[in-house]
């Protein structure tokens, strides 16, 4: 970020701080993208990722004051992000359906059929998971933590963590090949 790009965030986290509607609406302009991309990576679909990215923002507004100037601005966004994502799933939790115990066959895709894959493709076989699947999925995989972390995150026990990840990739691995490979 060049130096003109940071001073600018600094004086629009400022303006936040002090409650400026019109620099916290210009916050939201200029992070609503990002934060909805985020939201949609853990979400089932648009109207819940919606949910999230508002409860987001509020968030960010009502801590704002609390932002470190020494970290990045856009990580600190995105775990506020994502732990309004986890609180999400919490939330609707007992509204999930129960997975299909069913044994995914092992026929792996041909390495050549995985590098045709792209973004939006990936992108869109995640948006197939179940919701707890794609949860466990990007907050292992995409995020870095581990079965601990989850486990606590999302209220499911570490072993729980470990099956709906394997179920994850399970699915992935069969929709690869259900997709791509005709």
């Amino acid at each position: 970020m060049n130096k003109d790009t940071r001073e600018e965030e600094a004086n629009l986290i400022s303006g936040c701080v002090l409650k400026s509607r019109k620099d916290q609406e210009r916050l939201y302009k200029k992070y609503y993208g990002y934060v909805m991309a985020i939201g949609m990576a853990y979400c089932t679909n648009k109207d819940v990722a919606r949910e999230v990215v508002d409860d987001a923002f509020i968030k960010i507004f009502d801590s704002i004051d609390s932002f470190d100037r020494n970290q990045s601005f856009k990580g600190w966004v995105r775990r506020i992000t994502i732990n309004c994502a986890i609180d999400e799933f919490r939330r609707n939790k007992k509204h999930l359906y129960h997975l299909d115990i069913s044994e995914c066959p092992l026929d792996l895709p041909a390495v050549d059929l995985l590098d045709q894959l792209n973004i939006d493709d990936i992108h869109n076989l995640l948006g197939e998971l179940p919701e707890i699947l794609r949860t466990v999925f990007n907050l292992y995989e995409i995020e870095g933590y581990n079965h601990k972390e989850i486990s606590e995150f999302m209220g499911i026990g570490e072993s729980s963590s470990r099956t709906y990840l394997a179920r994850a990739k399970e699915r992935l691995r069969s929709m690869v090949t259900r997709h791509f490979n005709q």
